[in-house]
């Protein structure tokens, strides 16, 4: 009998884990709906305790079926690296049920509820994670699914931020959670609501983990914890994150992944450090208050989006002549816009270094040293953010040295005050200079440095640096009449300067169209707030001359599409749905056109 029960359990666990899977992810989806509606909704005392109830017990069966399903998998199937995580999420619940039954006083803070929820929210993920690895075998390009994903993003994130515990006041409508979950996951930072006083603490949370899954991608989120939680990426798996982390070798697909998510947990965690040591604790009621601060504003700045929760934004009194702190956040958005490859590299070579001081002075061993550690990509991002950085820190010292910073104390302060500022317009958007008072040279910078943008690959938007770079030395090589462009002792493909001048031809007709539409939806505002919403918009800045909460519906509408495609970007939106794989056998003859 033992035998027949013992070999019916093989089968199930061998021949019918799919259906084990998906019988876990609808009971997790149907947990997850019912943690959210507590958290988000206000009921009386007497629905409060039951709901808090119910989580108890939802907590522990999704513990008893965890252990059981962990169990019978690392008995009768092969090992996999989703056991591991299996494991991890076994000994999640196993602490906060021992926590909870002994009360040992340092694991005191483990009985509130909201360890139970997060419980029930990593099973959630873990199931979801599981699912999200079948994209295979839908008909859609990678690319098409790209944007898919963040269309299914942005609606969760409207969904919750409309429940009622989201706000302090009134729950938002749906054109306005749909425009915060969209400026959120698009990293614009242009908001119709105050984040600061607007937002619960639930709220808040919602707007910052949609900040970070907008800023890494949303496939790659779903293909990390998927990687994990199922055991592995298919052929197909491979080859669709392939495309869309532009990676070439298969090979490298999962590698290339992870080292995106590690980079960015790395540089936030260090980033978040300084954050919190360059806070003054007197402003917060107490450490896990400050703690949810620094986060919030680790992710913001180096997902470049520009949300605070400091109301009035760093233009307050209490931040604004806080420079460390303007000095961590704008190494931290600078860092975010360089792009991934560009950081791992920088990466690489920092570990390269320490690697071969250890072997020569500790260990006294001989070390060969890597040549050329630095791409041609990181040597031409790096060259032409140094020059933008420069370029903008300079102009506004000079233009705004006796406007915008008089209030600024000394030479170091007004120029660290413009070095924040400055760069802060590229992409971000943190509100420390209300720029209704800037002088008109200024606004036309900031409009220039939005427009431009960051660095290809990065969590900023606009154009990228990198293309207005190849499109002004293109002018230049033609002026000289050279046929071939040549940077660093390298020939730059025609594909790029092709790709360079279709971004910049895009960008003028997306920013004209919205331009155009707002002037008819919301006629009563002034034409160059309008243009600048646009341009911020589109570059997903997030800067603004105050009329964000003044537009009307459409108006709101036109602004969340031109978010949304600033951020996919306009050529990845046509490459996704006219594209033309057909391949010709033959060319046609070559014509020149007069100019």
């Amino acid at each position: 009998m033992l035998k027949k029960l013992t070999a019916k359990i093989r089968y199930i666990f061998q021949y019918k884990s799919k259906n084990i899977d998906r019988a876990m992810f609808y009971l997790s989806l149907l947990f997850m709906f019912f943690v959210i509606n507590h958290i988000g909704n206000v009921f009386g005392h007497q629905y409060q305790d039951t709901f808090e109830d119910a989580t108890v017990w939802i907590f522990y069966g999704l513990f008893v079926l965890t252990l059981l399903i962990t169990s019978g998998e690392l008995l009768f199937t092969k090992i996999n690296i989703s056991h591991y995580t299996g494991i991890f999420v076994v000994g999640y619940f196993l602490l906060i049920t021992i926590a909870r039954l002994t009360h040992i006083p340092f694991l005191e803070f483990l009985t509130k509820e909201t360890w139970l929820q997060l419980g029930i929210a990593i099973v959630f993920i873990s199931q979801l994670s599981k699912n999200s690895l079948f994209f295979d075998k839908l008909y859609f390009n990678p690319t098409i699914l790209f944007v898919i994903s963040f269309l299914v993003i942005i609606l969760i994130g409207t969904f919750l931020l409309m429940v009622p515990r989201a706000t302090y006041t009134a729950p938002l409508g749906f054109i306005d959670a749909f425009f915060m979950a969209t400026s959120a996951v698009c990293i614009t930072g242009l908001g119709v609501v105050d984040v600061a006083t607007d937002f619960s603490l639930f709220g808040k949370t919602v707007v910052m983990i949609l900040m970070q899954a907008g800023g890494l991608g949303i496939m790659t989120f779903t293909g990390f914890f998927g990687y994990f939680f199922s055991g592995g990426f298919s052929f197909k798996n491979q080859l669709m994150y392939g495309e869309i982390l532009s990676e070439n070798k298969l090979t490298s697909v999962i590698s290339t992944l992870l080292k995106i998510i590690f980079i960015t947990l790395l540089f936030e965690f260090v980033g978040g450090v300084f954050i919190y040591f360059s806070l003054d604790d007197q402003l917060f009621s107490g450490r896990e208050e400050k703690l949810f601060f620094t986060t919030f504003h680790t992710i913001s700045a180096f997902c470049n989006a520009g949300f605070s929760t400091i109301h009035g934004g760093l233009g307050n009194e209490s931040f604004r002549f806080n420079y460390p702190f303007q000095i961590v956040l704008t190494c931290m958005f600078i860092l975010g816009g360089l792009g991934f490859n560009t950081i791992y590299n920088f990466y690489t070579f920092i570990k390269s270094k320490i690697k071969g001081f250890i072997y020569t002075f500790i260990l006294h061993k001989k070390y060969i040293h890597k040549a050329q550690l630095f791409t041609f990509n990181t040597k031409f991002v790096i060259v032409c953010n140094i020059i933008v950085i420069i370029l903008a820190t300079v102009s506004f010292y000079f233009l705004e040295g006796q406007h915008a910073l008089t209030e600024d104390q000394g030479v170091v302060n007004k120029i660290s005050a413009s070095f924040f500022t400055a760069n802060n317009a590229r992409s971000t958007g943190f509100g420390s200079v209300d720029v209704n008072f800037i002088g008109g040279p200024t606004l036309i910078l900031f409009i220039s440095l939005m427009w431009m943008g960051s660095s290809p690959g990065s969590t900023g938007g606009g154009v990228k640096v990198t293309t207005v770079a190849i499109a002004l030395l293109n002018v230049v090589f033609l002026a000289r009449g050279k046929k071939d462009m040549e940077i660093f002792k390298r020939r730059i493909a025609d594909e790029t300067k092709n790709k360079a001048f279709a971004i910049i031809v895009l960008s003028f007709l997306v920013i004209t169209i919205s331009f155009v539409l707002l002037n008819f939806s919301d006629s009563d505002q002034p034409m160059k707030e309008l243009l600048f919403e646009s341009i911020s918009a589109y570059s997903t800045s997030g800067l603004s001359m105050g009329i964000t909460a003044n537009l009307s519906s459409i108006g709101k509408m036109i602004i969340i599409f031109t978010m949304f495609v600033g951020r996919v970007g306009m050529l990845t939106l046509l490459v996704a749905f006219i594209k033309n794989t057909k391949n010709k056998s033959y060319t046609y003859p070559t014509e020149k056109i007069l100019f």
